[in-house]
């Protein structure tokens, strides 16, 4: 009588204990790390006001429970991505905002070479489990229809493969300015990087799709 009494009390604690351990991980803060170029790493700006810091802002504000990692490196390209993939993810995440290749595209890089490394990225990443948002670029006019639509083809072509997530074009935010005045007033002096207002509108623009990536 006794044992059967026992036996059942082991059986109600292990219950209980994997319950709480299933609460628990079902309540876990989420990580999302943006993995990308200057535009994630937030170049020229103040520490707060760059795109990691406004993002995770703006997603605990919506309610959500997560922590937005800054792995972006000023000039990165898709092929710097790809030899530090592995070590960015060392510690794991629950979704990675894919944020790569504009600067190929500035150096000219042939778009074979940049689908190629982007490919093994989103590779890696989902292989551990991981989601993906799929952050786009556009090449501008100047440089030709032909390597315009090959390098713009990229991120659509390489999200319907894996069944990712796909944000078309990073910058779409700032395409809230009205008029050439305006939009040079959410850039840097550079001209290549937005200013904090800039990535205010980014943010705004992008964050209901981490949102959406995240459940």
């Amino acid at each position: 009588m006794r044992g059967q009494i026992y036996r059942r009390f082991v059986a109600l604690y292990k219950a209980t204990i994997l319950a709480v351990l299933l609460a628990g991980a079902a309540n876990a803060q989420q990580r999302v790390v943006a993995f990308g170029d200057s535009l994630v790493a937030g170049f020229g700006l103040p520490a707060q006001e760059g795109f990691v810091p406004q993002l995770e802002a703006w997603l605990q504000g919506q309610g959500a429970d997560v922590v937005v990692v800054n792995a972006g490196v000023s000039g990165d390209t898709t092929s710097g991505g790809l030899a530090r993939v592995g070590w960015v993810l060392a510690e794991g995440a629950d979704l990675v905002i894919l944020e790569l290749g504009a600067n190929d595209m500035l150096r000219g890089v042939s778009p074979d070479v940049a689908r190629d490394n982007l490919d093994a990225i989103v590779a890696d990443i989902t292989g551990r489990g991981i989601k993906v948002l799929i952050a786009g670029m556009l090449a501008p006019p100047n440089y030709g229809e032909a390597y315009r639509a090959e390098f713009d083809a990229i991120y659509p072509d390489l999200a319907e493969k894996y069944g990712v997530a796909l944000y078309p074009f990073f910058l779409a935010g700032l395409g809230q300015a009205r008029g050439v005045s305006e939009l040079f007033a959410l850039m840097q002096a550079d001209g290549m990087h937005p200013n904090a207002k800039g990535v205010k509108l980014i943010v705004a623009d992008i964050g209901p799709a981490v949102l959406a990536a995240l459940e």
